[in-house]
């Protein structure tokens, strides 16, 4: 089962702030403004999937899908799979 907009809306901040190493609010822009590199989108892809029991493909992914956390949202909403 594919956790809730909240649950995954939380997990997103709290893995995306441990990349950055500092808080980002929800509409602060990541990937584009530089927060993070396209590399890092991988270990918060990573994160993303141990937080929430997920499976996330990145093959079909873009680093946009990830520039803040209600894409973020969006994104796992739309892809990720329980983990097996």
């Amino acid at each position: 089962m594919i956790p809730d907009s909240k649950a995954i809306r939380t997990a997103a901040r709290e893995a995306a702030s441990q990349i950055a190493r500092r808080q980002v609010s929800d509409r602060e822009r990541l990937v584009s403004s530089g927060l993070i590199d396209s590399l890092s989108v991988l270990r918060l892809i990573s994160l993303l999937e141990a937080k929430l029991h997920v499976t996330i493909t990145p093959e079909t992914l873009q680093p946009e899908d990830f520039d803040d956390v209600e894409l973020i949202v969006e994104t796992i909403e739309r892809v990720a799979k329980p983990a097996p």
